[in-house]
């Protein structure tokens, strides 16, 4: 298992701590997963995806985006994201068609669109990944707050790489809402995209 559970829980505290009450306001919709609404970060993303179409928030806008930073080779955290991001999907029906799943890479030197591409549509043709070079990968990464690091490897020249386990969500009007801890199951997230989709 990646080292990702101490990134994972220091910003699940610090979005916490991002998420406050609108004084005089609507009272706030109840989530599953941590309320980042009013967040000072996770505010622009410039990548291309992996039809070499360059794309940034405002693509979405309309959308509810789940937006997750990994790669391709990733033995554990990845691949159950994106299952669950799946069945997450499955679960909304038509409404499904109203979100974008997004998976950044963090190994821009590995993952190149043509593993990206048939790497994320396995487990959804909808679902998309950006990629791009070294500094838009980390200026991305920056802006929402996620670590990555490459690890050594056994042999000569292999690595892997630590990276946050949590997918960020953001609403219609593309902006950040929620933070996803990485055990949380699809029913929980089904659950928190069907009251950002009914305009929470």
């Amino acid at each position: 298992m990646l080292r990702v559970a101490a990134v994972t829980a220091a910003l699940g505290g610090a979005a916490v701590l991002a998420a406050c009450d609108r004084p005089g306001g609507p009272p706030k919709p109840s989530f599953k997963a941590t309320d980042v609404t009013g967040a000072d970060y996770g505010k622009t993303l410039a990548l291309t995806d992996h039809t070499g179409a360059p794309r940034s928030l405002a693509d979405f806008a309309g959308k509810v985006v789940v937006l997750f930073f990994g790669f391709t080779q990733c033995p554990d955290v990845c691949p159950t994201t994106l299952a669950t991001m799946s069945d997450v999907m499955k679960r909304l029906g038509p409404d499904s068609d109203r979100v974008q799943v997004i998976f950044v890479t963090v190994d821009p030197d590995r993952d190149t669109p043509a593993v990206l591409g048939p790497y994320v549509t396995a487990f959804d043709p909808r679902f998309l990944a950006l990629y791009g070079d070294k500094d838009a990968i980390a200026k991305a990464a920056r802006e929402f707050k996620v670590f990555y690091q490459k690890v050594p490897g056994k042999t000569e020249g292999t690595y892997s790489i630590d990276h946050t386990a949590a997918s960020y969500v953001l609403d219609g009007k593309s902006r950040l809402r929620l933070y996803v801890r990485h055990q949380q199951t699809g029913e929980e997230i089904a659950a928190d995209l069907k009251v950002l989709l009914a305009g929470g």
